[in-house]
């Protein structure tokens, strides 16, 4: 199982990818996303979406 995973360096905290993923599975903090793997169904919307690259699936 892959899971998502937020580099806190590259994350703008944009929240596009809170914005479209289809199970809710981030959280948008002051400085960076924080994800929900638990919640993750491996779509990848989200890595392909992110433009700072942020997010990739572990």
């Amino acid at each position: 199982m892959s899971v998502p995973v937020v580099n806190k360096d590259l994350c703008t905290a944009c929240g596009t990818c809170v914005d479209d993923c289809p199970n809710g599975c981030y959280d948008l903090a002051d400085t960076a996303v924080l994800a929900r793997p638990d919640d993750c169904i491996e779509c990848g919307i989200c890595v392909d979406d992110c433009p700072s690259g942020a997010i990739t699936m572990d």
